[in-house]
């Protein structure tokens, strides 16, 4: 089972290539299902998908940034995720491809909290990394706290006889 070319797109040229992110819609290989990926580019300065890494079952599959895009993947059980520069996790999730199929993902960036959904909306985060600027008020309210506190021990300490 495929879908239909998005009219704004010209047909693929050639074979699709596994683990290659295409702008517009494919149809895949026989024994592979297409992994159709949205994403955001979050509150964020830069956007989340430039200075990140998409990844099926560990493998790097370029995405240049926002926007959709729609990869083949083999049949099967798949560890999906997008990792910092450092490989550290800011989503995961897991799917079950079956052949000629379509899987839909949603990855959103988001101020609070990094999450991803399925093509009815239904979050599917397996593990979903508080965003850059959630880390950075935690990071600023410890930081606070710690010179804060420091302060206030040494001002006990010292006008004490």
């Amino acid at each position: 089972m495929s879908y239909p070319p998005h009219a704004s797109y010209p047909p693929v040229p050639g074979p699709v290539t596994p683990m290659i992110a295409y702008p517009h819609p494919i149809t895949p290989p026989p024994g592979y299902a297409a992994l159709v990926v949205s994403v955001n580019r979050g509150p964020y300065l830069v956007p989340a998908p430039t200075t990140s890494k998409f990844k099926v079952n560990g493998q790097v599959v370029p995405i240049p940034g926002e926007g959709t895009w729609h990869v083949a993947v083999p049949a099967g059980q798949h560890d999906v995720r997008y990792t910092d520069l450092m490989g550290i996790p800011l989503i995961t999730t897991g799917i079950l491809a079956h052949p000629g199929t379509v899987q839909h993902l949603s990855f959103r960036f988001g101020g609070w909290r990094n999450r991803v959904h399925d093509g009815h909306g239904t979050d599917v985060t397996k593990f979903g990394l508080w965003s850059n600027y959630s880390i950075l008020l935690a990071t600023l309210v410890v930081l606070g706290v710690v010179c804060c506190g420091g302060v206030g021990l040494v001002a006990a300490f010292s006008s004490s006889p």
